[in-house]
């Protein structure tokens, strides 16, 4: 029989081993190799914060990124909180793209400060699969109390800028839009293409 006191000891270096983040963190895959190569973990992590823009202000792109956020948010395991500063969110759109109107809790906000503050609250109640806001403006400080908020739980977040940001070294990669159940494909060359004029090409399951 071993020591009492000594499992003891071992569970408490256990924990604290856990608590200086080296525990095994969850992540959502996009399932295509081209993107989840140039994520840390081979995916988004599911405890952390995650920013999307619009390569331009333009309202098709903006729909892009808005459809494209929704995918991954369909793809997390729970219900989802979505923020917004106005209300233009297009539920059937939403739902083409695998987020189900029935999965997501609506809430709108006066300003930033108070959506970012919505963000961090939903981040701390743990039983959403996902948060999503949308700013204008956000601050390092901010972002950094979303992080926080977010770590050693299971809800992503996805904040939405929308102006582009021009920083750092981007990933550019065209992939299809979402399909119903959230996912996106990588489009196959134009020689390989077997669709016939008035067809889309088939998807390809992530």
């Amino acid at each position: 029989m071993a020591d009492p006191a000594v499992i003891s000891q071992l569970r408490e270096t256990l924990r604290g081993i856990e608590g200086s983040g080296f525990r095994r963190r969850p992540v959502l895959p996009f399932g295509l190799g081209r993107l989840d190569a140039r994520l840390a973990d081979g995916g988004l992590r599911l405890d952390a914060l995650h920013e999307v823009a619009a390569t331009t202000p333009d309202l098709g792109d903006d729909a892009a990124a808005t459809l494209f956020t929704a995918g991954i948010a369909a793809r997390a395991w729970g219900p989802v909180l979505w923020v917004v500063r106005r209300r233009d969110l297009f539920a059937p759109g939403l739902y083409q793209v695998g987020l189900a109107p029935k999965r997501v809790l609506y809430a709108e906000a006066a300003d930033d400060d108070e959506l970012l503050a919505i963000m961090e609250e939903g981040l701390r109640h743990r039983g959403l699969g996902a948060v999503v806001g949308e700013a204008r403006r956000v601050t390092m400080p901010a972002t950094r109390r979303l992080q926080l908020a977010a770590e050693g739980g299971r809800t992503i977040a996805l904040l939405m800028k929308r102006h582009p940001r021009q920083a750092g070294d981007p990933l550019e990669t065209e992939v299809e839009a979402c399909d119903e159940t959230g996912r996106c494909a990588v489009p196959a060359p134009m020689a390989d293409r077997t669709a016939v004029a008035g067809r889309s090409a088939s998807r390809r399951a992530a």
